[in-house]
C-alpha cells in the first residue's frame, strides 16, 4: 500500500468512540491505518498517545494522521512541538480544506466533545481530498519549523 494510503490516528478517552468511527471510515475508503491508541474509553494521559504519532509523522513513517481528544486542543498542541508536524484543529470543512489548500496540514486535530459523526466525515473528506496549493503559501510553509532538517 502507497505511503499516502497509510494514516496514522490517535487519541484519548474522550475522543476513543470518534477515533472508533473514523477509522471505519477510513478503512471503508480502502486506507491502511496505524492505530496509536488509546483503545477504550479508559482514562489515559493524551500524550502517551500523540508523541508516538507525531514522532512518526516527523520522521515520514507516516504521511498524516488524525487526532482526537475532548477539544482537540490538547492533541495539537503536543503534535506541533514536532518540526515535520502541521496539525491543525479543524471546527468546520472549510477550516479542514484550508488547512490542506494553504497550510500543507498533515495532522487533522478534531474536539470529540464539539464534533458530530457527520461533521468529522464531512473534515475528514476535505483534508484527504484537498491538495496543498503551493505558490506564494511554499514560502511560509517552508518557515514552521524552528529547525532545519
Amino acid at each position: 500500500m502507497s505511503e499516502q494510503r497509510k494514516i496514522g490516528i490517535g487519541s484519548d478517552h474522550a475522543g476513543y468512540e470518534l477515533k472508533e468511527f473514523i477509522k471505519h471510515q477510513l478503512i471503508t475508503k480502502g486506507f491502511e491505518i496505524e492505530d496509536f491508541g488509546c483503545f477504550s474509553n479508559e482514562s489515559v494521559d493524551y500524550p502517551d498517545i500523540i508523541h508516538p504519532l507525531a514522532s512518526a509523522v516527523d520522521e515520514g513513517i507516516i504521511s498524516r494522521a488524525i487526532i482526537i481528544c475532548g477539544s482537540g486542543i490538547g492533541v495539537s498542541m503536543v503534535a506541533n512541538k514536532y518540526d515535520g508536524v502541521r496539525a491543525a484543529l479543524c471546527c468546520d470543512v472549510e477550516r479542514a480544506r484550508l488547512a490542506r489548500q494553504h497550510n500543507d496540514a498533515n495532522v487533522l486535530a478534531m474536539g470529540a466533545r464539539f464534533t458530530t459523526q457527520e461533521q468529522a466525515v464531512a473534515m475528514l473528506n476535505a483534508f484527504l481530498e484537498t491538495p496543498f496549493e503551493g505558490g506564494r503559501h511554499e514560502r511560509r510553509v517552508q518557515k514552521i519549523p524552528r529547525s532545519k532538517k
